[in-house]
């Protein structure tokens, strides 16, 4: 088997989908208990108030992360149940739900990686602008600091910013994601800036942490070359990092290079040479401060051909397997997400997200039979192996998500959980994918290389 020994298994949730408790123990607002709160907003009219409540069931759920046999659980910190307001005092008593978490993780053997911004902004500071106030970086500095001086004896693992993708796209663009904004393309670029810039200062905290990595987690839909030759293997590569002119938010380059490279793609001072942000001295060098690793969120994939020079996005065939939420299900994704990867950033890859909604329920016999997401799991890390078989450096693989929770504008009507949450009683009942991920683990441990 081609992964390395220190390949990590995990599942992965966010804070504001699965706590609940929103003003419990001195916790503020953020910008999804506004949002959700909206008529309208929410396709089955819930919101985030409960969720599946793991702020009263913690030690349940930390007992499925572990049982499950992965190497590592990652979560977020809500950033208002740390510091209420944004700014200002620190919540001791948040504090200590993360500790109980991080604690009672390591006590199972189970390594935390801990996200630090999983989309919920505090709503006192965006009522100061959020992310286009130019002092959001010092912010977000001060609260990863905070992060790094309570949980960095025990976390050695970082993502500093969840799929700006969605945080802009969905967030300040299309506003069906919390802010709920639509912003002109000078005032998102200005944000986009003000995120990496706050990227960058928080990987510099970070580095404070002996042996400690640091990176963040990316998204999109991958191509995949419509046939096994040169030319659609380029052609989906540049599709994949070039500026598509219908979602410049949704690019992948958009936010990488410059954190790799230290500069914005051309394609973006070509098309937005005018109301490009205004780069500080200094701005590149924090932004470009080094990362340990790349995370990509992968669930689905479009298939791409050379034509004339250019590539060309293919029609799905008749009848192509799609998911509840729309999504199509292409297990080569993951093959070719972490091949380009790989390939420009040079950076071990993590895929920090891959997972599957299907409308699950309780069967007669008590339990939850979910073939559907067993044989999507086998797929894609298949998909995976082949890749690192070929040489591409893959640190980890975890699962969305361990818990069916609150699937932001979806509401609960979506399921991606290895583990069926009751969404009146909180009664958690693992998935017959939970058990067969538990021995696919077993499997992938049991047959990595020695070194």
């Amino acid at each position: 088997m081609p992964f390395k020994k220190e390949f990590v298994w995990g599942t992965a949730t966010a804070a504001y989908q699965i706590e609940g408790a929103p003003l419990a123990d001195g916790k503020g607002a953020s910008i999804w208990d506004t949002f959700s709160h909206r008529p309208g907003r929410i396709k089955d009219g819930s919101d985030g108030d409960v969720a599946c409540g793991s702020y009263e069931f913690l030690d349940e759920d930390i007992k499925l992360a572990a049982d499950l046999g992965a190497d590592a659980y990652r979560f977020s910190t809500a950033w208002t149940r740390i510091i209420p307001e944004g700014t200002g005092s620190v919540n001791r008593r948040g504090i200590d739900y993360y500790n109980r978490l991080i604690d009672g993780l390591l006590d199972r053997n189970v390594r935390p990686y801990l996200t630090m911004y999983h989309w919920d902004l505090p709503q006192a500071l965006q009522e100061k602008g959020g992310f286009l106030n130019p002092d959001f970086p010092e912010w977000f500095r001060a609260y990863a600091e905070t992060l790094v001086r309570e949980f960095g004896d025990r976390v050695k693992h970082f993502f500093t910013f969840n799929e700006p993708q969605c945080i802009f796209g969905l967030g300040m663009d299309s506003a069906v994601h919390a802010p709920g904004l639509s912003l002109s393309k000078k005032e998102q670029l200005s944000a986009v800036h003000h995120m990496l810039l706050a990227h960058g200062l928080a990987v510099r905290e970070v580095r404070k942490i002996p042996g400690a990595k640091a990176g963040y987690a990316s998204c999109g839909g991958v191509p995949v070359p419509a046939a096994e030759k040169e030319a659609d293997y380029r052609a989906a590569y540049e599709k994949f990092f070039e500026l598509d002119e219908n979602c410049p938010l949704g690019s992948v380059s958009l936010y990488a290079d410059p954190i790799f490279f230290g500069r914005y793609p051309e394609e973006y001072y070509r098309r937005y040479q005018e109301i490009m942000p205004k780069i500080g001295e200094r701005d590149m060098e924090i932004i470009s401060s080094p990362v340990d690793f790349f995370a990509q969120n992968t669930y689905d994939g479009y298939y791409v051909g050379e034509c004339g020079g250019k590539a060309k996005i293919l029609p799905y065939a008749v009848g192509a397997p799609t998911t509840p939420m729309g999504w199509h299900i292409v297990p080569e994704s993951l093959y070719y997400a972490t091949k380009f990867l790989y390939e420009r950033y040079k950076k071990p890859v993590y895929i920090s997200e891959n997972g599957i909604s299907l409308q699950d329920f309780i069967f007669d016999d008590g339990k939850v039979h979910d073939p559907t997401r067993t044989e999507f799991i086998k797929r894609y890390i298949r998909q995976l192996e082949r890749s690192a078989e070929e040489g591409t450096e893959i640190d980890g693989y975890f699962y969305w998500s361990l818990l069916d929770n609150f699937e932001w504008s979806e509401g609960y009507t979506q399921r991606f959980g290895l583990v069926y949450t009751d969404c009146k009683t909180l009664r958690r009942v693992p998935k017959d994918s939970y058990y067969e991920f538990r021995e696919l683990i077993k499997k992938y441990k049991g047959t990595c290389p020695q070194k």
